[in-house]
């Protein structure tokens, strides 16, 4: 690598440090490639770690501990009423965010790779510039586009401050009332999060249906859990004009027709996200993007160049860290002149509300849509023993085979520890397993783990803790 104050040389560049980047520098480096790195941000580990999944996981977590220690009574456990030290709250948030992402710095430091703070530019195919950074610009002879993504503005803002989920994450207040416009992952995730610390919550959803992923049967189980935390909930509702007032905002709200004023002290806007392809200087590259922003790639993670290889939220398919890391494996083996490629058969999903959902491989909804035959087995979490022992029945798993060959075609859950659960669920997918694999597999007894056999047992027609089917 040759250093010097305006530019440096490297075989291998790999703009953005998040889970698809640093992990691609990491494999890449590990593979014997000279690798730098570029990250615009002052910490690394992307915006899962530092505004995104990590953070609200920590916020959840003390939202849940409050929800519990409310919740002891029932088994005759009382604790004095739950305090709130925002101060303290806030500190323990970063103080997990900081260690992971100096954990992810010695990483690379361990292994010899540079960083450059920075945004990256392209100049040429084989040249960066670097804006806000100690270099002006890098030579190179691969990269690795990794820059992820960004929450999607209100269309109606017109200057009205708000919220997107970084500043929430940030804990600027426990509002009194919060007005989250989006009623997705991220907007059911962060709602519950501030109910639960205090705040009266209203969610605003323009589609008919709240968290569009997963299975209808799912999500009703878990909003029937939920929803009692939200002042109110309205679907089929769009914001059509935003007022900055002495309290806070005042959100107009059209709904069959109607107009509807609500009033708050402050705006939630979680409407998805938008991929951070804009200002990368593609069109010198002639690198051309999607309806939706985001790069077409190969099974390698390589663009219409050969040397140039896109991962993670700027390409097609679900925008999820695990999904980035899978990839950012892929194109840095590929790169090295290993055999590998993104070919996996399920990419697991979560909503980490609580109660979490959970799936992997194909929805019951859309084997319908393919007019595929199929065959379900459900299993409800208040006839598993260990679900008993917690006091937490609510839920179920649902696993959806061919019903020739009992080949696992996807499973769904809603339920306690729904996040852990499906990794047994994708591993069986990944293997291309069948009702038999799973039903000759032991699980240990008592555990949430059972609730997956017991679903393969219904499916199968042999279910031992239900009632026999009427034949």
């Amino acid at each position: 690598m040759v250093m010097g104050s305006l530019r440096q040389e490297t075989q291998l560049v790999v703009i953005g440090a998040g889970p698809g980047g640093y992990v691609a520098a990491i494999r890449a480096a590990d593979l014997g490639k000279e690798v730098l790195v570029v990250e615009e941000r002052e910490n690394l580990g992307g915006v899962c770690l530092l505004e995104g999944c990590i953070p609200s996981k920590t916020l959840i977590n003390a939202a849940e501990l409050i929800e519990s220690a409310l919740a002891a009574k029932k088994i005759g456990i009382e604790f004095p009423l739950p305090g709130l030290d925002l101060d303290a709250l806030r500190a323990w948030k970063q103080s997990v965010v900081q260690g992971l992402s100096q954990g992810v710095a010695s990483l690379l430091k361990a292994r010899g790779i540079e960083v450059i703070k920075g945004r990256a530019r392209f100049e040429g195919p084989h040249k960066l510039a670097i804006e806000g950074g100690d270099v002006s610009g890098i030579d190179f002879r691969e990269a690795i586009l990794a820059t992820g993504s960004r929450p999607r503005p209100l269309d109606t803002a017109d200057g009205v401050p708000y919220w997107t989920s970084k500043e929430a994450l940030d804990l600027p207040s426990i509002p009194g009332h919060l007005i989250v416009v989006g009623g997705g992952y991220i907007g059911l995730e962060l709602g519950q999060v501030f109910a639960g610390l205090g705040s009266k919550v209203t969610v605003v959803e323009f589609s008919t249906r709240l968290l569009a992923g997963p299975d209808a049967d799912l999500t009703e189980i878990m909003l029937k859990v939920v929803t009692p935390h939200f002042a109110e909930v309205l679907t089929e509702s769009k914001v059509v004009g935003l007022a900055k007032t002495a309290a806070g905002v005042a959100v107009t709200v059209e709904h069959a027709g109607q107009r509807r004023t609500l009033e708050a002290d402050q705006l939630l806007v979680a409407t998805g996200r938008l991929p951070n392809t804009e200002g990368l200087g593609l069109e010198k590259l002639g690198l051309r993007v999607n309806q939706s922003g985001r790069i077409p790639v190969n099974e390698q993670g390589q663009t219409s160049l050969p040397h140039i290889y896109a991962i993670g939220d700027i390409v097609p398919g679900p925008m999820l860290a695990h999904k980035a890391s899978r990839e950012a494996k892929v194109a840095a083996e590929s790169l090295a002149g290993r055999k590998s490629a993104f070919d996996n058969r399920a990419i697991p999903a979560v909503v980490y509300t609580d109660p979490e959902i959970a799936w992997t491989g194909l929805t019951e909804f859309e084997v319908k849509r393919g007019n595929r035959p199929y065959k379900v087995g459900r299993f409800p979490m208040r006839a598993l023993g260990r679900a008993r022992t917690l006091g937490r029945t609510e839920g179920m798993v649902k696993i959806i085979t061919d019903p020739e060959s009992d080949l696992i075609l996807g499973v769904g859950m809603v339920g306690l520890h729904a996040s852990e659960l499906i990794a047994e669920a994708t591993l069986a997918l990944e293997m291309g397993a069948t009702l038999e694999d799973l039903l000759a597999t032991i699980h240990p007894h008592p555990t949430m783990s059972e609730s997956i056999l017991e679903a393969a047992e219904v499916a199968a027609g042999t279910a031992v803790h239900l009632p026999a089917a009427k034949k």
